[in-house]
């Protein structure tokens, strides 16, 4: 798990960030969801459960996130859902379903186990401009090197570039 302590990371994040919780296989999924979702809502942080609308449901998160690969024709009405996508047909498949917004990736050099080739700064901005829904530049982007993919971007995620220097 690259974020071995959700809860922590969570008490040191702005108001207006959000988290995607991988919380898969955790034993204590349910209780730290809750205790997750609590601390999300008082510090204005939107949180997505991967994977899970029934848990996103339970915890009172703002919604469900769904790896590209798991993505069905299955909505929420009443909660945000975002998917990851890695090329255009999976942007504009995302779309057709009434998903929100997309995380395309990677972006630059990733140390993610699931990040492949990078798509690079110019590819992603013109995956962006072409899309029809919000897309959000994530896979080894930080503060030096995010400006670079910006142009046409709702955004960007990272994991590496926020836990910098929270030893």
């Amino acid at each position: 798990m690259r974020t071995p302590d959700i809860l922590r990371v969570a008490r040191r994040l702005p108001s207006g960030f959000g988290i995607v919780w991988r919380h898969y296989g955790a034993p204590d999924r349910l209780a730290t969801g809750r205790d997750l979702a609590r601390l999300c809502r008082r510090r204005g942080i939107m949180l997505l459960v991967s994977a899970d609308p029934a848990l996103a449901l339970r915890i009172d998160a703002d919604g469900v996130h769904w790896p590209e690969a798991r993505l069905t024709g299955a909505r929420s009405s009443h909660l945000i859902e975002t998917a990851s996508a890695h090329s255009a047909s999976a942007i504009a498949r995302a779309a057709r379903l009434g998903i929100d917004a997309v995380f395309v990736s990677a972006v630059f050099e990733s140390r993610s186990p699931s990040a492949g080739k990078p798509l690079g700064p110019l590819k992603f901005r013109q995956l962006a401009r072409a899309s029809s829904i919000p897309v959000y530049a994530l896979g080894g982007l930080n503060a030096r090197n995010a400006a670079r993919a910006m142009a046409n971007a709702a955004g960007w995620a990272a994991i590496d570039a926020v836990l910098e220097g929270w030893s």
